[in-house]
């Protein structure tokens, strides 16, 4: 083979090399893009779940159950941070950030609802409304409850999961309540929220709203008498260190429920999302499984570190509570009827 021939075959081979390269490279560049792309589609979402209770309690429990769950279920791609005993600020600091855009999740109740432009939810929280868990279940499978988690909605505030007991609530005091005139005058603390404060002054109290997180300190200084919570967070808070006469009056059967702001939601996809709520019915029912068993035993333990115990005339502080359902603060606001419609509900 003369030299010329040989060159022109190795021109011819190294042009077919290199054309085969750039195949490659291309190939290589097309597998990376799909890559990203997949990598964006599932990339890490962080959320904040942010509460007002202590580390131990069945709340906190329950939330560390909630992030098992969630993450495990969503492949990694939802991160969970927890943050107890007002770590990210008060409940109505969370949803001030989650209404601007945070990845944050709090607990709330009807109370705060109410103040946050959804008037009829306030009742929910009314002093002696429910006689049973189970009528807190049946209304919230009504429509009127889908009809008031509409309206929250619309205010920029998604409602996640409402099956989660948080428990009946009762008055820890720095002077014994044995009836219901021992209550007039004392300054009980409660949460800030208009529901709340006007339900301990039909019963004679003067309300004193302030963040869970202050309450030991006011307790030591005076600066308020008493509060009221279920039992596990009255004990997990050490309130009763300060404050030793427990009065049982039930006077709420506390259901609490659990939201998001619509912008965070609506920034998950369709999978995530049908997992967030999943997930955290999943969590409520495991909640609800150990709340009772922990009251009862928190009880006990209230006893024995020198607390003293009262159980109060209920119908006494029932009948004194109907004057809240007829309050022109209220009613002015509240759809005609909503008293009876909510009862109506419950059955």
């Amino acid at each position: 083979m003369t030299k010329k021939v040989v060159g022109l075959v190795v021109a011819i081979l190294a042009v077919l090399f290199l054309a085969g390269c750039g195949s490659t490279l291309a190939q290589k560049g097309t597998d990376h893009s799909g890559a990203s792309n997949l990598q964006d589609q599932t990339k890490q979402v962080v959320i904040q779940i942010g509460y007002e209770n202590n580390p131990g309690e069945p709340i906190d429990l329950a939330c560390k159950e909630w992030k098992r769950l969630l993450e495990e279920k969503s492949n990694g791609t939802i991160k969970v941070e927890l943050f107890p005993s007002s770590q990210l600020g008060s409940k109505n600091d969370l949803i001030d950030q989650m209404l601007a855009g945070a990845n944050v999740i709090t607990l709330a109740d009807g109370a705060f609802y109410a103040d946050r432009g959804v008037p009829d939810f306030g009742i929910t929280f009314g002093p002696y409304l429910f006689d049973s868990w189970d009528q807190c279940w049946k209304l919230v499978d009504s429509n009127w409850w889908k009809e008031q988690s509409a309206k929250l909605e619309a205010k920029g505030l998604k409602l996640l999961t409402a099956n989660w007991i948080y428990g009946e609530r009762h008055l820890l005091t720095k002077k014994p309540v044995k009836k219901l005139s021992d209550l007039k005058g004392l300054k009980i603390r409660v949460p800030n929220n208009t529901i709340q404060i006007k339900g301990f002054e039909v019963l004679g109290a003067t309300p004193t709203p302030m963040p869970l997180g202050e309450v030991y300190t006011a307790l030591q200084q005076g600066v308020i008498d008493g509060l009221e919570n279920p039992l596990p967070v009255l004990y997990n808070g050490k309130f009763h260190e300060v404050a030793k006469y427990l009065a049982l009056t039930g006077h709420i059967k506390n259901f609490t429920t659990w939201i998001c702001g619509v912008t965070l939601f609506n920034s998950l996809t369709p999978e995530q999302q049908k997992l967030l709520v999943e997930t955290g019915n999943e969590a409520g029912v495991f909640n609800n499984s150990i709340q009772e068993k922990v009251s009862k035993e928190t009880l006990e333990k209230l006893k024995a570190e020198g607390v003293q115990v009262t159980e109060v005339n209920v119908a006494e502080f029932k009948e004194a509570a109907k004057a809240f359902y007829s309050l022109p603060e209220f009613t002015s606001k509240w759809s005609p009827g909503l008293y009876e419609a909510v009862k109506a509900a419950m059955k």
